[in-house]
């Protein structure tokens, strides 16, 4: 059977901190220039979040192309592109193992914004109002 994905308060500090500097360290990579990929060169990536596995061997770095464009051709450049990554964030890093990067579009924004819109909805606008009437008069 499967191991139940961990959630935030299960996870270690040291592993947040990891996750956050191999973010910083591929947010660098990628700003810098250093892939040498036409997709990759000619998007401005932003690296929204790193997530580690408790044993700090796998990394998902969830990406977003700033302004939207080419999501799917910027992961797939990525993904041609992990060997290298991959080397640069273990010399950056120095732990004894190095994490194996796996790339993935951030959805985030999208669920925000799918949200969002649903707050925004006339029925639910109305419910809401309901509630904050009714818990001022109490």
């Amino acid at each position: 059977m499967a191991k139940a994905p961990f959630t935030p308060e299960q996870q270690s500090v040291r592993v947040l901190k990891v996750g956050e500097r191999v973010r910083h360290i591929l947010s660098e990579l990628l700003a810098r220039g250093e892939v040498h990929d036409d997709v990759v060169s000619a998007a401005n990536i932003a690296v929204t979040e790193v997530r580690m596995t408790p044993d700090l061997r796998h990394a998902t770095a969830y990406i977003k192309p700033l302004l939207g464009a080419g999501e799917d051709e910027v992961v797939h450049a990525l993904r041609q592109n992990t060997a290298f990554l991959q080397r640069e964030v273990a010399k950056r890093l120095g732990l004894k193992f190095a994490p194996k990067l796996r790339f993935r579009k951030d959805e985030s924004f999208a669920e925000a914004d799918r949200i969002e819109a649903l707050l925004r909805d006339p029925k639910v606008a109305r419910d809401l109002g309901d509630d904050a009437e009714a818990g001022e008069e109490e």
